[in-house]
Formats: C-alpha cells, structure tokens, sequence
C-alpha cells in the first residue's frame, strides 16, 4: 500500500464518482479504478459498492475513510517538518557551553539567534571541555563552546576568541593599586587555578606563562569553573590568571590588570560533530562570532 492508493481513496470516497474523482486528482479513470483495486486487495476487503449508476463505501470502506485521512495529514505533517529541519528553519539544538562563555556574547547571541528561528528547541548545559567532547561524539550534543581545539579526528573546531589573560586579584591585594601586573609579582602568591581534570589545556597554559616567567605558581585552590576561580579570588584566597572575559563577571571584590608580558593567548572553540547535517549549526556559531565583537578571533 502507497500514499498515493490513500490519497486516491479519499478521494473518491468524498465524491463518490470515479469521474469526478479522477479530474480532482488530475488523473484518467483507469488509473484510479486500478489504484482503488490494488488497495483493496491490500486491505483484503471490498471498499466501495460499484454499479452503473452509484458507488458507496461498504462498512470498511467508512472505517477506513476516517484513519486514511489522519494518515495522510500525519505524512504531510511530517513531510512539512522534515522539510524545515532541513533549510534550518526547525528541529533542535544541544549546546553545550564552558562558563566563560556566559560573558562572551554567548547569552546574547542566543536570543537573537532564538528570535530568527523561533520553532527550533535550543537546550543548553554547562559543562567542561572534555566532557563535552565525550557528549559530543555519544550524539548528545550538537555543539559545544570548549576551551580546546584539541578535539578527536570525528569532530570540527572552530577557533571563535583569542583574547589575553589578565591578572585577577583580591580587591585589598597590594597589586591592585597598579595599571598593570608583571608575571614575577606574583611569584610567590596563592594562586587559585582551573583544574587539570576539568580542562587540562588551561591547566597547562598557565603553569606554562609562569613558568616562562621564571617561577611555578604554590597552587592553594584548584576548581572547575572560571566563576570559582573570580569568586575565590574575590574573596582573598589567592590571585588567578584569567580569561580577558571574565572581567565582566562583576565580582565585587575582585578586580583585574593587565600583564605586562605578552603571553599565550586565551582561546574559545566552537566543535561539532565533522558528519553532523545540522544546518543550524554553523548559523549559531556565525552568531556568536558576531556577538563577541572585537574578542572575535580574526579570520
């Protein structure tokens, strides 16, 4: 049984007349008489009483009049759904975000983007770099906003910030009163500094601009989101080297200074799935590369 054997009995059954019928449907009779029969073989059953004067439906026929209709509106509902997934204007989409990400155009850029695609279900969900990547490659996300370009051979990444790192400090600290911070004052404070398991890139970068600048960092704190990080800090327990973003995170009792030095710079990712079909997904990251402004990463 086909679509069209449905569609070519409904017809028929609302007009009751295979001419009428068949001109409703742009088709010569033989087409249909033949298309009718074939259902009812299908069926197993007589669908209409034919003579030359009438055709009815037969007591199967009226019961099967009713559920070939929510068919046929069911397929064409999901035909129509379908279609919009495909040109992006429906469907959904997991994102999965790093906390820094909230102070980088991220919110903003999902309203708008919301706004332009309004039937599609956007979820989100904080989470770390790696678990991300975990998330990403089990198909439970479509996209994520990571700390790493690092990624496995099954996903893209998307270099989307490249922005400094800038001292963060107890707003009492005696280094707050300065423009600006060289590396080496902070040779012998408490540090609080992003985990290893949580992301170990920034880990490992930051061990490696203080260890450029002569010297390793005593490590008091270590926690697995930026706003830990700034809220720690903020607290007294230690000064950080953070993101250039988490400026905007207003903290009260935290503040930040720009380094002296020049160092690696603090990068954002967006990563997908290489195979994924999902055309939404490079719209949002185009919208978020325009929310970010002047953080963008060039080209």
């Amino acid at each position: 049984m086909e679509l069209r054997h449905l569609r070519y009995f409904v017809v028929l059954a609302e007009e009751l007349h295979f001419g009428r019928a068949a001109r409703r449907l742009a088709i010569s009779q033989p087409p249909l008489s033949v298309a009718i029969r074939q259902l009812e073989e299908s069926v197993g059953a007589q669908l209409f009483e034919r003579n030359s004067k009438a055709v009815r439906l037969t007591a199967a026929g009226q019961t099967l009049q009713a559920s070939a209709r929510t068919l046929l509106r069911d397929a064409e509902e999901a035909l129509t759904e379908a279609r919009h997934v495909a040109q992006g204007s429906a469907g959904r989409l997991r994102i999965g975000f790093v906390g820094a990400m909230l102070y980088r155009g991220l919110p903003q850029a999902l309203t708008r983007f919301q706004a332009a695609h309004p039937a599609v279900r956007v979820s989100l969900i904080e989470l770390n770099s790696g678990e991300q990547v975990t998330e990403l490659l089990q198909d439970r996300m479509d996209v994520g906003f990571v700390h790493t370009g690092r990624v496995p051979a099954e996903l893209q990444a998307r270099l989307l910030v490249s922005e400094p790192f800038v001292a963060c400090l107890p707003a009492a600290h005696r280094l707050a009163r300065k423009r600006a911070v060289a590396l080496a004052d902070l040779r012998g404070e408490p540090f609080v500094l992003f985990s290893r398991s949580a992301s170990p890139d920034y880990h490992a970068r930051i061990l490696a601009i203080c260890a450029d600048a002569g010297f390793r960092p005593e490590v008091r704190q270590e926690v697995r989101h930026w706003l830990a990080v700034v809220s720690m800090v903020s607290q007294g327990l230690g000064v950080a080297l953070v993101p250039d973003a988490m400026r905007h995170s207003a903290l009260k009792g935290a503040v930040f200074r720009p380094l002296e030095e020049a160092t690696p710079p603090s990068e954002a990712y967006g990563v997908w799935p290489a195979a994924s079909p999902n055309v939404l997904v490079p719209r949002l990251l185009d919208a978020v590369l325009r929310s970010l402004g002047p953080r963008a990463a060039a080209g």
